[in-house]
């Protein structure tokens, strides 16, 4: 056999391997098309599809950078602290209606200056702040009730309450009624710092409210079965000029895990908007009978807050107010605080 031959039988030999290896090529799979997250419109701004379910998340929160500033007891006293807080907001459609749940963080640093009822103390701590669900017009959890909402300003101080309790809330385009039962056991008087130690014990609160108007007003009740004793609240806001004018009133019957603070009081405001970026809210509040008993000792409030609008979700805010005490060796206090906040 010649050279030539030879070469011609080696490329014979090779074009056959070849076609038997293409033959035998492994293709890879196209890539399945990837699923970018999908923006929900549903119930409102910011929500987005949870990837491969129909719930829709939206994720909220703020940080807050505040020095505070207070004289009580005739000292001097500022303090610098940070709070971060985030809140995830679920909600989804259901032969039963709108489902939804919401949980809330809030971690903080820093130290608190002691101002009407608190007394100072450095912090660093992480807490549930929020958890509950709603289905249709119902509410179970740990949620803050309508004792928490109060006038836009820093001055009033009307009563806070965050419980574990079932709730139910009907709306409509101009009217609201709010009915709930809540577990008081545990709390603690804002008052005297002291346990209440009722076990077992649960409370109610009513509310309706609504739209006349100009005027946005609701009214508020609550009962502490143990103590056996209510409070009521009336808070009310109008359109007048350039402002807003707001005021609220607070009747207890007497001490009781809703409102322990006085026997009664008044607060009022007026919320002017000078620009589209500043407003100024000076307002005033009077509390009488505020010692442990609800019965003497009077206290007088009044300030002022500027609130400024740097640029989309971040603010400023400054407080100042002056306390006047008319309780045996208590001295009248200075109050306030500056605060830079990064809303999103």
């Amino acid at each position: 056999m010649n050279i030539k031959g030879i070469l011609l039988g080696s490329a014979a030999a090779l074009a056959a391997v070849s076609g038997a290896q293409a033959a035998d090529a492994i293709v890879a799979a196209a890539p399945e098309p990837a699923e970018y997250v999908r923006v929900c419109d549903a119930f409102g701004t910011g929500y987005f599809y949870i990837p491969g379910t129909e719930t829709c998340l939206k994720i909220s929160g703020y940080v807050r950078a505040e020095v505070d500033y207070s004289s009580v007891d005739g000292g001097r006293n500022w303090n610098a602290k940070t709070r971060g807080l985030v809140t995830f907001d679920a909600k989804n459609d259901s032969e039963i209606g709108t489902i939804g749940s919401t949980i809330t963080l809030r971690a903080w640093q820093g130290g608190n200056t002691t101002d009407l009822h608190t007394t100072a103390s450095d912090t660093n701590s992480l807490e549930l702040d929020e958890a509950f669900i709603t289905a249709g017009g119902f509410m179970v959890g740990s949620f803050y009730n309508p004792w928490d909402s109060d006038l836009s300003g820093e001055t009033d101080d009307i009563g806070s309450n965050r419980l574990n309790s079932i709730a139910y809330k009907y709306k409509t385009d101009n009217f609201f009624a709010y009915a709930s039962v809540d577990e008081l056991s545990g709390l603690y008087s804002r008052t005297t710092a002291l346990s209440y130690n009722r076990d077992n014990n649960v409370g109610f609160e009513a509310q309706v409210g609504g739209t006349f108007g100009v005027i946005n007003a609701n009214l508020l009740g609550s009962y502490d079965a143990a103590a056996q004793e209510g409070s009521v609240r009336l808070l009310a806001t109008a359109e007048v000029g350039p402002g807003e004018f707001g005021i609220a009133g607070i009747y207890t019957s007497g001490v009781n895990a809703y409102y322990d603070l006085a026997k009664w009081t008044v607060a009022g405001q007026y919320a002017v908007k000078i620009t589209d970026k500043l407003s100024l809210t000076p307002g005033i509040q009077y509390w009488s009978g505020t010692d442990a008993n609800l019965k003497n000792g009077d206290i007088t409030r009044g300030g002022v807050t500027v609130d400024y609008k740097i640029a989309s979700g971040l603010a400023a805010k400054v407080s100042a107010q002056y306390q006047d005490k008319d309780w045996s060796g208590n001295k009248d206090v200075w109050t306030g605080f500056v605060r830079l906040q990064r809303t999103f």
